[in-house]
């Protein structure tokens, strides 16, 4: 009988892990046409170094083209090349003016402004990264001319991607709605949400369910939050998304309230919600819905929610509801970027990419790269490494060096065989076409900007130099493995506890609303969506965390049970909400169970040393 094999570390299996899904051809066409023909066009007009320049923002720009509305790329999209374009101008300035040591001092303190930068969120992550990928451009990578045209060419670059982005077909423009691409399916998603949970109340999968739920919330909140969506929306279409998202809140908290109670609740309830998706894909009408049983509180919830649904869907176009964005103000971003997480991640990133120039100007001077003057490739690496939203540490690590060994080898072979500029610009075309795809997981990310990049620079005049990049890609990944197990000035963990300290307040404040002011039902739903959406990104951190190295996953050790905690207290606040709006009062069981819960999340933070006092709950009285 043969024996099983052992189970992998946590960091290999997550190297090995990655994501599925059909190919987004319509970001593949949209990477075809958008480094290759830049450099083709740059080449033609003799100005072949801004367009190696333009095609490395369209290429960082096509990295964070992911799936979602057009609305949400304006941002996901716009606000990292904005900051690509100031890192392009720093860093060529920087570079003409300053010696080796003040340069490397002023590249350390942009990186400790990136590094805290990056913990408000994850456009935010996209622009730190592209402010300090470009600067080590700028610095390492000397051209003829000046740091405003520079900058100018990389957002010209990053900006035909977003023209692309905005002006291309997409599955939704090919069914007749030019308007949407992703917001109509995200809004649907939530309804489909809403009717998986109903059908796993009361058995072992209601948990993963619910939590499906919250991020396809999150996905269409994202989605209805672009520039075109704002709060008041101006099209009778885009107001009538926004009363079909809204009118998924009750439902969704009904659907939640009863997974809470874990009887199961038949097929007949999860009916409706999915015939309200096929009416928001369909931009039709509901129809009858089929109505739940009204044998307890949360069914009578469920019942008049889709009722109210139903009247919503009919009247949307002449109705004016807001889409709950997310309330997240100047302070709190300055708080998660100059806070416990924010000095943490910034101080490593600074060290890291200091390091990595100071090494990559030493060796620059050495002749290590021979008789041309770039020296970018090092710190740029190391900022790939440092990201802690590619993953753990090790596994990025893993996935960098063996990424950029396979795209060196790969582009050896095709830089032998292909002509010289015309192969090389087809070569960076396919490279485009591929990134969307190769996002999935890091090592093919990083060969295929590992070929692309060659390619790139070989057309801008660089010798052919894979072997010295495997060899910085090396020499970066050291650098992030040791400086990534310094001790530091701080607590180490401090970004998970940060984020768990967000889900905490954030929880509180659902909780203390729904027992003080239960009949304000639209501050109830956005406090309740910013509740589960902190704690599904303190979930998310503490899973890359815990499938670090040892060294460093024993910092968050503790963290997944106050997560815990906080879901169950806040899925217990929800389903105390639709007890209050059906009788006027909780029952001593929700009471004890909120004593309990709020008893055992004091004690989950004391041994954490997580800070945030137990609040004092006013209980909505008897009768």
């Amino acid at each position: 009988m043969s024996r099983a094999l052992p189970a992998p570390p946590p960091w290999l299996a997550h190297a090995l892990r990655a994501q599925r899904g059909p190919v987004p051809w319509s970001a593949v066409t949209r990477g075809a046409l958008a480094a290759g023909p830049l450099l083709l066009a740059a080449v033609l007009a003799d100005r072949v170094s801004l367009g190696v320049l333009a095609a490395i923002a369209a290429m960082l720009a096509g990295i964070n083209d992911r799936p979602g509305s057009r609305r949400a790329s304006v941002v996901r999209l716009g606000a990292p090349a904005l900051a690509g374009a100031a890192g392009l101008l720093v860093g060529t300035c920087a570079g003409q003016r300053l010696t080796a040591v003040p340069l490397t001092l002023a590249l350390t303190a942009l990186g400790l402004v990136a590094g805290g930068m990056s913990a408000v969120g994850p456009v935010a992550s996209g622009a730190g990264t592209q402010l300090l990928v470009a600067s080590a451009v700028g610095a390492g990578m000397p051209l003829p001319e000046p740091g405003w045209q520079r900058a100018l060419a990389f957002l010209a670059g990053a900006g035909w991607l977003l023209a692309l982005r905005l002006a291309l077909p997409t599955p939704g423009a090919l069914a007749g709605d030019y308007r949407f691409d992703g917001e109509r399916e995200a809004v649907a998603g939530v309804y489909e949400a809403v009717a998986e949970l109903l059908d796993a109340v009361g058995n072992e999968e209601a948990g993963a369910r619910r939590v499906a739920l919250t991020a396809a919330l999150d996905h269409a909140q994202d989605a209805l939050a672009g520039p075109r969506l704002r709060r008041y929306a101006g099209a009778a279409a885009e107001r009538r998304l926004h009363v079909q998202y809204t009118a998924a809140l009750p439902l969704a908290e009904a659907a939640t309230a009863l997974a809470w109670a874990g009887k199961a609740v038949g097929a007949r309830a999860a009916e409706g919600p999915r015939r309200l998706a096929a009416a928001v894909r369909g931009n039709s009408g509901t129809g009858p819905l089929p109505a739940p049983r009204r044998s307890a509180p949360a069914l009578r919830a469920l019942d008049d929610a889709l009722l109210r649904a139903a009247e919503t869907f009919d009247r949307a176009g002449d109705a004016h509801h807001r889409a709950h964005p997310r309330r997240r103000g100047a302070r709190d971003r300055a708080r998660a970027a100059f806070g416990t997480g924010g000095r943490e991640y910034g101080l490593r990133v600074a060290l890291c990419f200091g390091a990595g120039a100071a090494i990559a100007q030493a060796l620059h001077h050495a002749r290590w790269y021979g008789q041309h003057q770039h020296w970018y490739w090092l710190p740029a690496t190391v900022v790939f490494l440092v990201k802690p939203d590619l993953g753990p540490l090790a596994s990025r690590v893993l996935c960098r060096a063996a990424g950029t060994v396979l795209g060196a080898l790969v582009f050896v072979a095709f830089a032998a065989v292909l002509p010289r500029p015309a192969g090389l610009v087809a070569l960076v075309a396919v490279c485009g076409a591929l990134i969307p795809v190769a996002t999935r997981h890091f090592a093919a990310q990083t060969a295929v900007v590992t070929v692309l990049v060659l390619a790139l620079v070989m057309v801008g005049g660089e010798p052919q130099a894979s072997v010295s990049r495997i060899g910085e890609t090396l020499l970066a990944c050291a650098i992030v493995l040791i400086v990534g197990h310094l001790p530091t000035a701080g607590d180490r963990g401090g970004a998970v506890r940060a984020r768990l300290a967000a889900a905490g307040s954030a929880a509180q404040g659902y909780l203390d609303h729904v027992l003080s002011r239960p009949d304000d039902r639209t501050e109830r739903w956005a406090l309740r969506r910013e509740a589960y959406r902190t704690l599904s990104e303190a979930r998310a951190a503490i899973s890359v965390a815990a499938a670090e190295l040892p060294a460093l996953a024993r910092h968050a050790e503790g963290t997944d049970t106050v997560a815990a905690v906080l879901e169950r207290l806040v899925d217990t606040t929800t389903a105390c909400a639709v007890h209050l709006d059906d009788t006027g009062r909780l029952t001593p069981y929700h009471d004890r169970r909120l004593d309990e819960l709020l008893a055992d999340l004091e004690r989950g933070r004391s041994r954490i040393g997580l800070p945030g006092p137990r609040p004092v709950l006013a209980r909505p009285a008897d009768g």
